[in-house]
């Protein structure tokens, strides 16, 4: 039906749809406003970043497998950073201080909100103890890092001995006493994990004759350190026959006897 000449669009009438009025706040009412939110912002920063609501209350400290690290040392190396806001603490320098533990292979430090500074280490692990002359072992981990000196040799790593002939002294200024160790110690990392369990003594007569004493009285020629690992695998094939002597310092040649 047509529209009626009497029939009018109210949005005619007025000229477009009415909206709502628009809030405006006077200058006054923003300046009360903002100081408002800037006193809550500063409320919040001052109980976070200086108050003791959220202070550290406590250190918690995961990783401690070995018994040999205890928490109180790990929350020990931590000093002042175990005090005062959470929020505060400088987890690069806590890291730092932990990894200057002697046995800390790895940290990390995090907030556990609101009142615990975690801690996760991972230990280091022996491959060898080296005797000493003081009649002591020192124990080195597989990256040759000495990290504790005790007075019995940990269970299930060689220890490695230097027993010099006279050549071998003769050649100690190229070939000295901290190289020969070091390449005991890669020979102990790279032995296969049922060899060093049974793995009695490394002893070391030279650069290129490193030989390894087993519980069982077997000996196992192994040369110089290079090669460990393709070395390592020939060895675990060969122990498959019962010898007394299994030599692999020419490793694509090894040999077996007795």
């Amino acid at each position: 039906m047509a529209d009626r000449p009497g029939d009018r669009d109210p949005l005619e009438e007025y000229g477009e749809e009415q909206r709502p009025p628009r809030l405006r706040l006077s200058r006054r009412g923003m300046a009360v406003v903002t100081g408002f939110v800037a006193l809550v912002v500063g409320t919040l920063g001052w109980l976070v970043f200086f108050s003791s609501a959220l202070e550290v209350r406590g250190v918690a400290v995961q990783g401690l497998d070995s018994g040999r690290l205890s928490q109180d040392e790990v929350a020990g190396a931590l000093g002042p950073l175990k005090h005062g806001p959470l929020a505060r603490v400088d987890l690069a320098e806590a890291e730092h201080r932990v990894s200057a533990v002697p046995r800390v292979a790895k940290v990390e430090v995090w907030r556990g909100w609101p009142h615990t500074l975690r801690v996760k280490v991972t230990e280091r692990r022996p491959v060898a103890a080296i005797h000493t002359d003081d009649g002591k072992f020192v124990q080195v981990d597989a990256g040759g890092v000495e990290f504790a000196t005790e007075e019995k040799p940990p269970d299930g790593v060689p220890v490695v001995e230097l027993q010099l002939g006279q050549p071998a002294n003769d050649a100690l200024p190229v070939f000295d006493r901290a190289l020969l160790v070091r390449s005991a110690v890669t020979v102990a990392a790279g032995l296969p994990p049922d060899v060093a369990k049974q793995a009695g003594s490394l002893k070391v007569l030279s650069y290129d004759d490193i030989r390894l004493q087993l519980a069982n009285g077997a000996t196992i020629r192994w040369g110089s350190a290079e090669r460990t690992d393709r070395k390592a695998r020939v060895l675990t094939a060969l122990l498959g026959r019962k010898a007394a002597n299994y030599d692999v310092s020419a490793p694509d040649a090894p040999a077996v006897s007795g």
